[in-house]
């Protein structure tokens, strides 16, 4: 009976530690996404910046999981490429490291309820007064207490299950064969089920402290975690793009062998941990021995692979080969698994905002190829014109549709204050872009009429729409530039005086029919006239539409 209310007391304290885990991981990103963002920027092509961004982002969110899929995710979207992407799964190996040396530290060199009981009484105020606006880092050292007070019932229950020596793991304390085998497995099989390799070695240490499992039994756990990790990379990756396919793969390669070389020579690393920390000295216990292991490991393997990044980006390229369908004629925006989308909100709406650039980039298009109608410089047909606005326009609607999904899911995510309220005005900003490939559509329909009827509009009054066309295609550009980013109010007083620019024309070309019109002008031909100078016009409201979102943007 007393081994049932260890092993019930175990569960709960494994309750706390998991959910402390989560809370502080998805607090430090919320309270963090800026700087996530500005760290993400800083890639380049340096190998060594990659790994170096890798471990900055994991120490910061405290998840070797988010970091990775964060990875996949941002390859994905285009924002990483593949040899990029290898240097920050090298860093995110070692930043996840820092979890262990945090618990090994503080976690048992001072009483655990001295550390969680004020942290999680600090984190609660802060969520609990809105007015400090802190609720996100709040809800990150809630989840520190959390973590802390799970590791101290945790550590309370060891001296039991010492005690009472249990035979099941018995053999756990020793370091035969067997023992590092089946820690290993352990180790693995415990962070897939935890989906956290930083609490599958929180747990790993909190045994060893309590001397429930040996030394031999807890390394080749820690191993066996590092591998068990890849599990959230290989996720995010089902459905995804090629290149986040190979990220993946990248991901699961350098800790499956990885952990195989360490298995190799298990008995030499252990070896170098104790020449690193004699016998007698500070950094002799158990807990500040495994996280350094922890630490060899992924140092190691990274300054064994960096050297040839390039090598391995090409093999990865030759393993997971392109299936032929990468690029659908019908645009998609692969929806993240659940998991992926927990652990990996900023990714989300980076990827959004480059959906929505891209976006206006098909409206740039559209535009374009308007003005050569209009100057009668077309060479081809004008049906093959407007059958090239057909699909550009369907492509548009495909975009909003997608994208209004993608980013309704991410209004419901764990968002901080600033992000909901950005996704909810990259909504409008989507709508807003749709309605102007919808209006240049019927623009393209108007001059297609005009030249099909032969409706005689004067040419010199054709002409005169083309500075009209100039301030609306300026406008288009100008939004384009400015997407993505607060608009300042002298940027707005910009956008609207192009406004006015654009209404004031719109009156003077609207008053010319009209005259043409009492002059015994062609009647067909004129009204075609006005709906065109009213159809250019919508888009320019759209245009200023866009402009006032972009101001309200935090």
């Amino acid at each position: 009976m007393k081994i049932v209310v260890i092993l019930l007391q175990a569960l709960g304290s494994l309750g706390f530690i998991l959910y402390g885990m989560k809370l502080m991981s998805e607090g430090i990103q919320k309270s963090a996404g800026g700087s996530l963002h500005r760290i993400l920027n800083m890639m380049t092509g340096n190998r060594v910046l990659a790994v170096i961004t890798g471990f900055a982002v994991t120490a910061i969110v405290q998840s070797s999981g988010a970091t990775t899929v964060m990875t996949v995710s941002f390859v994905n979207a285009g924002l990483l490429s593949l040899t990029q992407a290898i240097g920050v799964i090298f860093g995110a190996n070692i930043g996840t490291t820092v979890t262990a040396w945090i618990v090994a530290l503080i976690g048992f060199q001072l009483k655990l309820a001295e550390i969680a009981i004020p942290a999680f009484g600090i984190g609660f105020f802060l969520t609990f007064f809105k007015k400090f606006r802190k609720e996100s880092l709040g809800e990150g050292i809630m989840g520190f207490g959390l973590l802390f007070t799970g590791l101290g019932i945790l550590s309370s229950l060891m001296p039991d299950l010492s005690a009472d020596n249990l035979s099941f793991l018995s053999f756990a304390a020793d370091g035969s064969i067997y023992s590092i085998i089946v820690g290993f497995i352990a180790g693995f099989l415990l962070t897939v089920i935890l989906h956290s390799s930083s609490a599958t070695t929180a747990i790993i240490l909190t045994m060893a402290y309590g001397k429930v499992i040996g030394m031999e039994f807890a390394a080749a756990s820690v191993l066996g975690s590092n591998v068990g990790s890849t599990i959230d990379a290989v996720i995010a990756a089902i459905g995804s793009k090629l290149n986040a396919r190979r990220t993946a793969t990248v991901h699961v390669l350098f800790n499956v062998c990885g952990a195989l070389l360490f298995l190799i020579f298990f008995k030499p690393s252990l070896v170098l941990l104790y020449r690193l920390t004699p016998d007698g000295g500070k950094l002799a216990d158990i807990t500040i021995r495994l996280a350094l292991f922890h630490s060899l490991f992924n140092i190691i393997n990274t300054l064994i692979a960096l050297p040839f990044v390039s090598y391995i980006a090409r093999f990865v390229e030759w393993l997971v080969k392109d299936k032929g369908d990468e690029s659908p004629e019908r645009y998609q925006l692969v929806m993240p698994n659940e998991t992926a989308i927990k652990e990996n909100i900023e990714a989300y709406i980076l990827q959004a905002e480059r959906e929505i650039s891209m976006m206006s980039m098909v409206v740039r298009r559209m535009f374009d190829t308007i003005r050569p109608l209009l100057e009668d410089e077309h060479k081809g047909s004008v049906e093959a014109v407007i059958e090239q606005l057909v699909q550009q326009e369907d492509y548009a609607d495909q975009m909003q549709e997608e994208l209004s999904r993608f980013l309704i899911a991410t209004s419901r995510l764990s968002l901080s204050t600033k992000a909901e309220h950005n996704v909810r005005l990259m909504l409008t900003i989507v709508d807003n872009l749709e309605n102007m490939t919808d209006h240049i559509y019927e623009l393209g329909l108007h001059i297609e009429k005009s030249k099909k009827k032969k409706l005689d509009i004067p040419k010199e009054d054709m002409d005169k729409l083309l500075p009209y066309l100039g301030v609306v295609n300026q406008f288009i550009h100008f939004v384009h530039d400015h997407l993505n980013k607060p608009l300042a109010q002298d940027q707005l007083a910009l956008a609207d005086e192009m406004e006015q620019t654009i209404d004031a024309m719109r009156s003077n070309l609207k008053k010319l029919a009209r005259n043409r019109l009492e002059e015994g002008g062609n009647v067909k031909a004129e009204l075609l006239y006005i709906d065109m100078v009213r159809t250019i016009e919508k888009v320019g409201d759209c245009a200023f539409s866009i402009s006032e979102t972009l101001s309200k943007t935090m």
